[in-house]
């Protein structure tokens, strides 16, 4: 084993929209590659210099984020690989780079030397223990990145499992109202919702979103975070339901689709803050580590699918609705599930 290199042997990989949009062809990749960013496992080889930089070793359980780095620039000296120029994806990483092993939907996984990964407790069910990325996008577009305080109002479009785990983060931070949209099929999403502590919960097919949420507020939520995917119409509802000088955070893929009926001057006139986010930076990884391991919610509730690696074509389309008998919130691959 090269000293500052590592190899796991995969738990669980959990799946997300972006899996889908891969899968779709919305979301370029380059091919061929092993699919998978959420991946979660066990030290299987390590080198001495990584064991001592990630503080792990053989036998631990570990969270891998989704991104490395070169090691060698700005960004990766502040660990801040998401945005290494020559940097990867694991899930993303085509099998023609050595050592090809860059994907979760696998058996093993090769941990490059600029990665984060963080010592997980084992005694956590896998499948829950997974949901760190999820759990980490809450935190990161939800509250740290429009600096959410105790007392905003938050609202959340869409509840898939990253609006869910949104409501769970911004709860956290002690939000006074929290709001949140669903499709008429997302019923029992937006029960989960109520359950993990929102106070509205808004079915958009029955009720003009935007009304009650200015109704709801008296006048608009300090943070709007827009998760939906392939719904561009969403930017301009999350732009009219924020309050002035408030944040709107923009984290569902729209496919290069343009956003109907936008204009700009509602940004001027409210002096909004309009914000993409991509990814999960380091503070918001550890804070849905750190959660998970307090066991605090009902994160069982989130996660409805586990599928065998030879089935990962059927998780991708569980996950986006392809089986209405079979409705889906959080899923994940796990290889050694069966004999």
């Amino acid at each position: 084993m090269v000293p500052d290199e590592a190899l796991v042997r995969l738990e669980a990989c959990g799946i997300c929209g972006t899996d889908y949009e891969q899968y779709e062809g919305e979301f370029p990749s380059p091919l061929p590659l092993i699919p998978g960013h959420e991946p979660l496992g066990l030290v299987a080889e390590i080198g001495e210099r990584a064991q001592e930089r990630w503080g792990v070793a053989v036998g631990d359980r570990v969270a891998v984020r989704s991104r490395y780095g070169c090691g060698q620039c700005e960004a990766c000296a502040r660990r801040d690989y998401r945005h290494c120029p020559q940097g990867g994806g694991y899930g993303f990483t085509s099998i023609d780079k050595p050592p090809a092993l860059w994907g979760g939907y696998a058996e093993y996984l090769y941990i490059a030397p600029a990665s984060a990964l963080r010592k997980m407790r084992p005694d956590i069910p896998a499948e829950i223990a997974v949901l760190f990325n999820p759990l980490g996008a809450g935190f990161a577009w939800a509250v740290n990145v429009p600096q959410t305080r105790p007392g905003d109002t938050v609202a959340i479009l869409g509840c898939g499992q990253r609006g869910l785990c949104a409501v769970i983060a911004a709860r956290e931070a002690g939000a006074g109202q929290i709001l949140i949209t669903g499709l008429a099929r997302d019923e029992h999403k937006l029960g989960l919702a109520r359950e993990l502590g929102a106070d509205v919960t808004i079915n958009v097919e029955a009720e003009d979103a935007v009304a009650v949420v200015r109704e709801a507020t008296g006048g608009g939520a300090r943070v709007v975070l827009d998760t939906t995917p392939y719904a561009p119409q969403a930017v301009t509802q999350a732009i009219a339901m924020a309050a002035p000088r408030g944040t709107v955070v923009i984290a569902g893929l729209k496919g290069q689709r343009p956003v109907p009926e936008f204009y700009s001057d509602e940004l001027l006139h409210k002096e909004l803050t309009l914000r993409g986010v991509w990814g999960v930076d380091e503070a918001s990884f550890e804070q849905a580590v750190r959660l998970i391991e307090a066991q605090k919610y009902p994160l069982h509730k989130l996660h409805t699918h586990s599928f065998d690696l030879s089935e990962a074509e059927r998780a991708i389309q569980t996950l986006a609705g392809r089986f209405p008998s079979e409705p889906a919130i959080h899923v994940a691959i796990v290889p050694h599930a069966r004999p």
